[in-house]
């Protein structure tokens, strides 16, 4: 006597095999994949390791060291004539790496948010364990709004006169004799000189600079 409504016990059997079968295939692929992933991983952390052991590479470090005016003068139409040069001095460190400091670098020097001058870093190649000092001349006129153009004089009949320094350089960073991509560093710092006197070196009280990258 047949049963309706249930299957045969052979095909019931044989399909639960089929079926266990492609399931331990795929548990297979996965863990080689895994296993794949994990073995690329420590193969890069171990490159990455002996290129830092072997490289030990190194912030470089830029120290502001003056300010020279040559001009600073206010104009009876509220402008601004500017020629500064600042002093900079670049510590690389690195006994095995070197930088590039390429052409398309702009400074611009603000005082609240409107630009007074504006300027180049020199480009340059600084080898390693190197100390490069530079100059950057600044120049400018700019025309303010009346209360800007008398709180800049009263800054400066007071002593304290607040200049941001924005730096953008595009950088590349010499392994030996390989060069690696080219990107930007930008940087800001803020100035509080004391005196724009055109002769004179200012007495300047400046912060720590920011700096940003970006690829």
């Amino acid at each position: 006597m047949v049963e309706y409504g249930r299957p045969p016990p052979y095909g019931g059997e044989y399909y639960y095999e089929e079926k266990r079968k492609g399931g331990n295939v795929c548990i297979r692929c996965i863990c080689c994949c895994y296993c794949v992933l994990f073995l690329l991983i420590i193969i890069l952390a171990s490159i990455a390791f002996y290129f830092y052991m072997y490289y030990k590479p190194k912030m470089p470090i830029y120290d502001f060291q003056s300010l020279d005016v040559k001009d600073f003068g206010y104009q009876p139409d509220f402008s601004v004539n500017a020629d500064l040069i600042i002093t900079m001095k670049a510590d690389n460190p690195n006994t095995a790496i070197g930088f590039i400091y390429g052409e398309a670098s702009s400074v611009n020097v603000t005082y609240s948010d409107s630009t007074i001058c504006t300027g180049k870093l020199p480009a340059f190649h600084q080898g390693q364990n190197n100390i490069t000092i530079f100059q950057i001349e600044l120049t400018g006129k700019s025309t303010f709004g009346s209360g800007l153009y008398e709180a800049l004089q009263d800054n400066e009949k007071n002593g304290k006169i607040p200049l941001k320094v924005m730096v953008k350089v595009p950088v590349q960073i010499v392994l030996g004799d390989f060069k690696l991509k080219q990107f930007n560093v930008f940087a800001n710092v803020t100035l509080t000189v004391h005196d724009l006197k055109p002769g004179k070196k200012p007495e300047i009280e400046n912060s720590k600079p920011t700096f940003d990258v970006k690829f």
